[in-house]
């Protein structure tokens, strides 16, 4: 299925591009919750991060921290959110890969509710495992 980041990759749509090179692109979003929310996206066409190569995600975490410096320096800003969703039940929205950066001015910015539990301590080394049986595979 063809997304709205899709028709930006390809020219079809414009966008207000802050940074570009050959494996991600960086553009304000339209529908921004403060000043300076910047959306980061792979030139690479997955819906979900797991779903990213090595190579795409490696992309990603080196020029992440840069953009976030940019667009804290641009807006003066001293806090900011880095979200990124995957699935429709994580409010997921569009089905490309992407990172939000959305700096926090006062009461504009990304409001969050965290509704925490406690960790089952009898439970974690068989989750560990699990996990650890999961990342061999």
């Amino acid at each position: 299925m063809t997304t709205i980041f899709d028709k930006i990759l390809d020219g079809e749509l414009p966008c207000h591009k802050v940074y570009e090179d050959e494996h991600v692109l960086a553009f304000l979003d339209i529908a921004p919750l403060s000043e300076g929310h910047t959306l980061v996206i792979p030139k690479e066409r997955k819906a979900f991060l797991h779903e990213l190569s090595d190579e795409q995600a490696a992309a990603i975490g080196r020029v992440l921290p840069r953009l976030a410096r940019a667009v804290m320096n641009a807006t003066g800003a001293t806090a900011y959110n880095i979200l990124q969703n995957n699935g429709t039940a994580a409010h997921q929205a569009v089905f490309h890969v992407h990172f939000h950066i959305i700096p926090r001015h006062g009461e504009r910015g990304l409001g969050i509710g965290w509704s925490t539990s406690s960790l089952d301590h009898a439970a974690a080394p068989e989750l560990i495992a699990r996990i650890a049986a999961a990342l061999e595979s």
